[in-house]
This record gives C-alpha cells, structure tokens and sequence, in this order.
C-alpha cells in the first residue's frame, strides 16, 4: 500500500492509472503494493503490478483495462512518458494469500500489433507480397491501414507518412522486401529496428517511427549543460560484468562456389594467443563482401564485452528519467572504470514500493558496444535485406521459350566502405530488386535468373556484368569497388538464353571510410635536455590497439596562456614512440595532445591535455657566464647537500676501500674526477659497470681507444656521434636512425616498426623539408606494399607526386589533398585505368605524348583546323567525333551527313563536313591526337 505522507512534493513520483480498452480515462490506481517498469529502446516495453483486491480502485485493475505509467518532476503536472501504455492481459494470485494480493503481467501497448498480419493479395510473388523500392513508412502504413480495414486494432494511430517520418524527416531507406502472408506487424518493425533501418515507440496508442539515430539518438553528453549523471548525486551504484567468451581473432568465411576467406584482426584481445572462428554466408560469392563480412564479425567480438548498468537516486539528483532523457539518447555517466565518457541508454528500469519509495537503474552501452551494434546491423542488412527466396508450390507457368522477361521492378542499391588486408578503403554493394513473374506482354513466366550490371557513372563508359544469381535469388553484392566514385546498376531477367529487358538505372555513390581512428592515449610528457619528448604508447584512449588503416598520430601543441592560440600540429609518430620537441622557451608552459588519423584523411577527438614547461640545466642567470660548480650549480643535481670544490677530496684523505659502490650515487663521478691512468682494467670487477652507471654522455670518441670496440654487442639508449652541429642520432627504442647536416631540426630519418602489419618489419624513409618549408618526401616499404610520397612538412597530408605498389595494384600520379588529383592504376585484372583530367588545348608543349581537347564550330561551318599550338616533336594520330548540335533544338532532322579528318601534320589537323541533315546548325568536335613513331 502506498502511503502519502503531507509536506513538500517528492522530487520525482511514478504513479498508475487505469484506461479502458481503446477508451477514455478510468482513474488512478493509487494503493499498489508496489510495481516495476522497464522500457527498453525499439522493443516492446513491460510492467509487473501486485494490487490488492480490497485496494481502492482494485476492480479497474482486475479487469480489462489499460494501465499507464505517468510521473511528475520537480512539483511539476502528472505526464505520460513515451513507451508507457500497458495492456493489463495477464492476471495471478494464490487464494491462501490473506492479503488477497493479485500479480498482473502487463507488455507495453505495441505488444498487440502481433494481432495485425498481413493478408495476400492479386500481386503475390511466389507466394509473398513483393514491396519494391518503397520507404519503411509505406510498409508499416500497409500493415496499419489493411488491418484497420479489417476492424483490427482500430484505436492504433500513427504519426508518419508514406514520405516522411514521425519527425517531418523525409525517409533516408527505401527497401525492396518480399513479405509471406501472416507476418506480423511486430515482427517487421523489430526486425526493421534491428536492421537499423528505423527507430520507433508508442506514445499512448500512437506509433511513432523514426530515421535511425535522430529523434531517438539525441546528443545529451555534449554542450553546454550536458546531461551528467554523476556518482553520490544521481548515481547510487555501477556495476560492470565482463567476459570474453565471444573472443577471436581470426575468422573463416565461407561463401558460395567453394569461396574461403580467412580475416584476422591483429587488435583483438588475445591474452591466450589465436582464437578462431567459422561463419558461412550464403550468397557471398566475392572476396570483398566476405572480407567485409568477416572484418565486421571479428570487431563485434574483439574485446571484452562489457555490461554497464547505473543504479539511480532520486532525491538529490539533477538529471530524472523522462524528465531529462529518454530510450536511446547518449549521456555523460561512469563507463567501465568509473571514468566519465558518452554512453547511449538502451533501456530504463523503475520500480516503486508499496511505501512509495523509488528505485531503478539504467542499461548504458558505450563506443565499442554501439559500433558493434551498427556493425551487426550492416552485415544483416548485406544478408537478409530484401532477400526473398524459395518457390511457392504453385503450378508451373506455361511454356516461356523465345519469351522476352519483362524489366525488373524495385532495383536498390546499398553501398558501404570497408578496410581491405592493407588498410585502404574499397567500396562494396549489395544489390536487391523485385522477381520477375511475366514476361513484356503480361503472360506468366518463370526466369532463370538475373544479370546484374555496372558502370562508373559517367558518359562513355562500359557496361560490365558484375553479378549473377539463380531465378530465386533477389539480391546479389559486389566488390572491391573505388569510393568516392558514382556507380550505376541495372539488371535484367534470363529465360532460356533470351535476355530480358533491363530495369531502370540505380546510381549510387560509393561512399569513403567514415570512421575515425581512436582517441589516442594520453601521452606522456616530459622536459629532459631542455627539450620536450612526447611519448605514446601506441594505443587508444580505453587501452584499444589501433585499427589497421592508422596513418599517424598528430603531436599538437599551444600555449595554454594564449587564448588566440588554437594550436599547431609539430610532429607525428606512426607508431609507439617518442617525437622530440626543440626549441622551446625555458619555464613557459606548453599544452601537448594528440590526434589519430587514417588513411582515408578521418581524424580522432584530441586526447587529454597534459602541460609541460621546458626546464634549463642550470639557473637562467647563469646562461652565457662561467658556472662555478660550487656555488652555482642547481640544489639537488649533485646528490647530497654539499657542492664540493675542485680538488677538495684527495685520495688520501679516503681510507682504503672505505668507499663501496653502494656509497656512491649514480653519476656521481664523471670522468674528470679519474685521474687519467689511474683506473686500470684489473681494477674493475667482471660487469661491474653497467648502461646505468654511466652518465648520459660521459663517454665520447675520445675517451675510447682506437679499435677497441671490436665485435662486441652495445645496448642502452641513444647513440650519437655528437651533442651538437653535424651527427648522426641513432635510437634502438624505437629502431630509429637521424642524420643532422648543419645541426638543426631539419633531418632526415629511417627508422622501422610493425605497426602496419602485424608480424612484418615496415622500412619507412623520411627526408628533410625544403628551404621554403612546403614539403618532405616520405617512403615506406612493407612485405606486401610500398609507397613514396611528397607530403607537407608535419606529413599531414599529400602535397605533390607519389608512387604506390601493392600485391595486387600499382598507382603512379600527384595527390595535393585537393579534388583536382590524378593518377594511374594498374591491378591483377589486366586493366589500366586513369584517374583526373587531361590538359585542354588551351595549352601545350611539343614533348606531349597525347593532346586532346574540344571546341565548337558556329552555324553553317563545314570545316575546322584544330592547332596544336607547338610544333609537335613527331607525327601525330587524331582520333575525333563530331556532334551535331540540330539534333538538340530539333531531333526531327535527319542527323546523318559526311564528315572526315582531311588533313594532319605536326602542327594540326584539319576535320571537314560537307551537306546533309542539320548542316546549318553548330557542331562540336571532341579529339585526342597522339605521338606515334609511324607514317601517316
């Protein structure tokens, strides 16, 4: 029973209320023994009540009825939050019971739109309702409206259109789905959910659906009053449960015709080595797709699946649910560890006590679980989107032979990025279309199959055949395909070698990799030398190794009293590593951080922030003066409180053997305390002295003798053949070798890692920059690939021409970072394929190998000389169309008329026409002419 006690109203309530079926307002329910509530995103919602029979109101409960949650915040009106309606259709007791207390299991109000199927109708399919390029609201508007017309469900609204969605976003997926009669309307829009196709929830008895992470995607982590909720204020406890038992590694995909593709993420969490696993994919034919398939499977269960749930407080909260966040909006909340970061609420759980008292907790997913979510959603969308399948038992339709198939309806095509064994971004699609029941004149058939073709987007260029499946199967997928290129499809039906008629044209843009690298670790920070050395460790902020397609780490810096100062980038390391920073002002605070970026040009959030300050190796007064070691050198840099003067401790004043090694604190005595000769080889023990007895430094050319390192094996650390000026600097930390010519921080490096590919020694070269301080070359040398590249000075990104070899393809061109970009490219299939523009004939030199341009004769022309412009240093070839422009104001005139090139020399070409249909309109001429060592 709940009790009401007088004074200030709670800080948040929950309350039941009674409605009657598909009607108006019963009234409240108020004296529960308690109840409990969970609403999770895009599933049906639940609520379990115990009410006493001899409760007030206990005869709306004990009927039929619906029961909604509402609560109130702050003193504030009684509301009803989304995914809150309840069906009171499952009722419990035990008659022993002396308080007659009564149990009621209640779904939330979608929990019925199982009772609405859908029914078959004139246009079946092998026995389905085909549903051809159609958005997720004309779907579920069909279920809702056919089932109404029925008499079903005839209380259910709904807020979207066949056009835009609960929020007046027009819809961002069109499907092309073949449903069996009986389906549900439940079942879909999970499914649809599930897919990530939509996101929905009721609001009382209105169904409201949604674009996928919009409305029910809100950003409240961020801004300027992100919703946080915090331990001891909002949060009462946070718990985590880990595990592993979904762990690999490597995965084999097995796809149709014999196709084997073996995956393996080098990142993944193996504290046991190599775990595998198997998946077979029906209908995968390409490599692409199974890579793709295999790289989502193996980053799903890359590391520790983590379950983070957060018990809440009410009385001293700030943040209250419903109130201030909803199923699916990301909040700032304690992650696993306890650190503060953006998590999504997948699901809200309330309870109430017979004394009123509230309780809960909240389900959060963070970064990895969500991406993990999205990845599944991909792959089932790759398989299961639109796929229909399986005959329908019907009779055989009459005999087809010599029948042409008619167009294929609904054609769709989905495309996605995907990371390729080097690192580098491919396109892949997943094309889905309608089946084909009849042929061009209506009468029954049943095709063979389908073909499915491709083409860059562009006039001109070739169809080619990229797909083909069996007369069941709707769908078929396609790859390596080049992103950032507009692709368009078209398929057609077979029947008994008669080529249908092709559908109507998809043209799709195959999208780049949109998916950062992570954050990087903090890195650590220090002043040594009066430099700055950076250092990461190789991994990303949650302690997660780096993708495959890692580029670099930017190394920034700024001063954090300047509030103009933005920061600049001042290095970057391609690997664990430390990058030196020079040149820095003693005691002025320097605030460093990092960034990852990937091949695909996707940069990270910025890491934490950590400040330094430059620090000098003696008082700054004493720069540029004679240092007194006695008086002058910096408290605490010589162990012990004394600063001893030259020549004050002679050796016998020291009793023999007095001092031992423990009595002497490391680098305490250099070199020029030793008396030349006085230390002999059979007065040090065998490994007496170590990397770390001596001082950084202490040992220079001239302290060791001609040949007398010979043979041997030299560890520690840095290795320089100066301090200053003209050296080489080799570091066996991070295989690193420099070469200073004039002593300052422009070098050039070769250094190695196997950051890149796992297992393999990567050999990269890296030049000094130009006088102008507009770019470096950088050269990098792998097992299986290769590139050099002129890059800008901080290696940002391209600024001028490079050379790219892999196993299966080669490219030669000049990247700038701009859109104006171009290259050649030459892979395994036997085929060359240019990338950018040619040079107009505005312009020319005479060493040209091929001169190309276009130009427009005005009306009533019959012939044009086309100048190279130079004197071309040998015979030209022209090859050139003509264009008539009649045919564009008037394509009734005949188009046909005698054109020829007349004439060609080394200096131009000479193209004639002579009468024939349109002859008094302009023409364009389009040519490319070439050097060629023939006669002509």
């Amino acid at each position: 029973m709940q009790v009401i006690i007088p004074g200030e109203p709670a800080k948040f309530a929950l309350r039941l209320v009674a409605h009657a079926p598909n009607g108006d307002r019963l009234g409240v329910l108020p004296q529960h023994s308690g109840f409990e509530l969970g609403t999770p995103l895009n599933d049906v919602p639940s609520l379990k009540v115990t009410y006493p029979t001899g409760g007030l109101n206990a005869a709306l409960i004990a009927g039929h009825c619906e029961v909604a949650v509402e609560y109130a915040a702050d003193g504030g009106a009684w509301e009803e939050p989304p995914n809150a309606r309840f069906l009171r259709i499952k009722r419990g007791g035990d008659s022993t019971d002396r308080a007659a207390a009564r149990s009621y299991d209640c779904p939330g109000w979608a929990w019925q739109l199982r009772k609405v199927v859908l029914y078959p109708n004139s246009a079946m399919v092998d026995g389905k309702r085909p549903f051809n390029a159609v958005s997720p609201g004309a779907i579920l508007a069909t279920f809702i409206q056919e089932g109404k017309a029925r008499g079903a469900l005839p209380a259910l609204a709904f807020d979207f259109s066949t056009s835009h969605d609960s929020g007046g976003a027009p819809w961002s997926k069109t499907l092309t789905l073949a449903i069996e009669p009986g389906k549900d309307l439940l079942a879909v829009l999970i499914n649809l959910g599930e897919q990530g196709v939509i996101d929905w929830r009721m609001q009382g008895r209105e169904l409201q659906v949604f674009n996928p992470d919009t409305v029910l995607g809100a950003d409240r982590a961020s801004g300027a009053s992100p919703v946080d909720l915090r331990l001891g204020r909002d949060i009462t406890e946070a718990p985590d449960t880990g595990t592993l038992a979904d762990a690999a590694s490597a995965i084999l995909i097995g796809g149709e015709s014999g196709l084997s593709v073996e995956v393996t993420n080098p990142s993944a969490t193996a504290p046991w080595g190599r775990w595998e696993t198997y998946q077979s994919q029906g209908g995968v034919s390409d490599s692409g797709t199974a890579t793709l398939l295999g790289r989502n499977a193996l980053e799903r269960v890359a590391r520790e699946r983590v379950q983070v749930t957060r018990g809440l407080m009410f009385d001293a909260a700030r943040w209250l649910p419903f109130e201030h966040y909803q199923p699916g909006d990301y909040l700032l909340a304690p992650g696993d560890g306890g650190a503060m970061q953006s998590l999504r609420l997948r699901q809200i759980t309330l309870s109430v006590e017979s004394d009123g008292q509230i309780g809960g907790n909240v389900v959060l997913n963070d970064r990895f679980l969500e991406r993990e979510i999205r990845l599944a959603r991909q792959s089932q969308g790759i398989l299961d989107g639109g796929v229909s399948s399986g005959g329908s038992g019907s009779d055989p339709a009459p005999d087809s032979d010599g029948r042409v198939p008619a167009a294929p309806q609904g054609l769709i095509v989905e495309a996605l990025a995907y990371l390729d064994q080097h690192g580098y971004a491919q396109g892949q699609a997943t094309v889905t279309w309608g089946a084909v029941n009849a042929d061009v004149n209506g009468v029954a058939l049943d095709p063979d199959g389908y073909e499915v073709y491709a083409r860059r987007n562009e006039a001109g260029q070739f169809w080619l055949l990229v797909g083909q499946t069996a007369s069941g199967d709707l769908q078929t997928t396609v790859s390596p395909l080049v992103v950032g290129w507009e692709y368009a499809f078209k398929v057609r039906a077979l029947n008994n070698g008669v080529k249908g008629v092709f559908s109507d044209q998809f043209v799709v843009l195959i999208p780049d990799d949109a998916t950062p690298p992570p954050v990087p670790s903090t890195p650590v920070v220090a002043s040594r030398l009066g430099v700055i050395h950076v250092e990461w460790n190789g991994l990303g902020s949650a302690g997660e190794a780096m993708p495959i397609d890692l580029d670099r780490v930017h190394v920034w810096m700024k001063d954090p009293l300047n509030p103009a100062d933005q920061g600049m980038r001042v290095g970057y390391l391609t690997g664990a590593g430390t990058e030196v920073i020079p040149g820095q002002p003693y005691n002025a605070d320097r605030e460093i951080w990092l960034t990852s970026i990937d091949r695909s040009g996707n940069e990270s959030a910025a890491s934490t922030h950590v400040t330094v300050a430059t620090k000098p190796l003696v008082d700054t007064d004493l720069i540029g003066n004679i240092i007194d070691g006695a008086a002058h050198i910096i408290d605490g840099t010589i162990p012990g409180d004394a600063k001893i003067t030259a020549d004050s401790i002679t050796g016998r004043l020291i009793r023999a053997l007095a001092i031992e090694a423990d009595k002497i604190a490391a680098n305490a005595i250099t070199a020029d305390k030793i008396a030349a000769g006085s230390i002999q080889a059979g007065h040090v023990s065998a490994n007496a002295i170590t990397a770390d007895k001596i001082a950084a430094n202490a040992i220079t050319a001239a302290k060791i003798a001609a040949d007398a390192i010979t043979g041997k094996t030299i560890t520690g650390s840095v290795l320089r053949t100066a301090a200053t000026g003209q050296r080489i600097v080799i570091d066996p930390t991070t295989l690193d070798i420099r070469f200073y010519p004039d002593g300052t921080s422009n070098y050039s490096r070769l250094w190695t890692s196997d950051d890149d590919f796992a297992g393999e020694a990567t050999f990269r070269i890296t030049s000094g920059t130009n006088g102008g301080q507009t770019a470096r070359t950088f050269f990098t040398l792998a097992a299986g690939w290769t590139k050099l590249e002129v890059l800008t000075p901080s290696a940002a990104s391209a600024n001028g021409g490079f050379l790219e070899s892999a196993e299966d393809y080669s490219r030669i061109g000049y990247d700038n970072d701009t859109s104006d970009n171009q290259y050649m490219w030459f892979d395994g299939s036997g085929r060359t394929t240019h990338y950018g523009k040619w040079w107009d004939s505005a312009f020319a030199v005479s060493t040209w190998g091929v001169h190309s341009g276009s130009r427009i004769a005005s009306s009533g022309w019959s012939g044009i000389v086309i100048n190279y412009g130079p004197t071309m240093q040998g015979n030209m070839g022209p090859v050139a169309v003509l264009r008539d422009g009649a045919m564009t104001s008037n394509p009734s005139l005949d188009p046909n008329f005698y054109w020829c090139i007349e004439a060609s020399t080394q200096t131009s070409f000479t193209i004639s026409w002579g009468e024939g249909g349109g002859v008094r309109s302009g023409k364009a001429i389009y040519w490319w002419s070439f050097r060629h060592d023939g006669e002509a």
